[in-house]
């Protein structure tokens, strides 16, 4: 009956386990041996396992370059959102900026005359449509330069502002252009 109990253990040891059918002093030495062999094994599985972590790690950073993530739906919602924000903000600026430069623009016609539009316009009226054909026929062409007013042009030409406006049916003075062609009656 001792027997049978000794041989469940072999059994239970399965295929690589040697008959033990010696004595106590063998039946030690069988066991320590298939303790060694065991133990190589789990040593091999535990390289085998460590060598499996590392080509994967090198086939996950292959896949996917360093500092390369995921992102979720909703951080690209935000992402887009934030962007459009800035867009905005820059037309926005972008628009005042362009306003504030039409602006000065349009206030440079009334400072060349010698005064600014809103003063310009309230201490002159407006003159109606009507010209008088009061005014010498004979003259030159004279084209305005930059910063001139008709007065100074009237002076340098040796002719008459009224004639000038006249002439050339000059509704508001103030508003000549430079490079605008002007006929000047009776000039040099």
């Amino acid at each position: 009956m001792w027997k049978r109990f000794l041989l469940l253990p072999v059994l239970a040891l399965g295929p690589g386990a040697r008959a033990q059918t010696a004595a106590p002093g063998l039946e030690a030495a069988n066991l320590r041996e298939d303790v060694r062999e065991l133990s190589r094994r789990v040593a091999d599985l535990g390289l085998r396992v460590e060598k499996l972590e590392a080509e994967n790690s090198a086939l996950s950073a292959k896949d996917r370059p360093p500092g390369q993530g995921y992102a979720t739906v909703a951080q690209l919602a935000d992402a887009v959102a934030e962007l459009n924000r800035v867009i905005q903000s820059s037309q926005a600026a972008s628009r005042e900026e362009v306003l504030r430069q039409v602006a000065a623009q349009l206030d440079r016609p009334g400072r060349q005359a010698g005064a600014a539009p809103e003063t310009a316009s309230k201490s002159q009226p407006p003159r109606a449509p009507g010209f008088s054909d009061d005014f010498p026929k004979e003259g030159v062409k004279y084209i305005v330069q930059k910063g001139e007013t008709l007065a100074q042009i009237a002076k340098k030409t040796g002719s008459k502002v009224q004639d000038i406006i006249n002439a050339n049916k000059i509704g508001d003075p103030s508003r000549i252009l430079a490079g605008q062609t002007l006929f000047i009656p009776g000039g040099k």
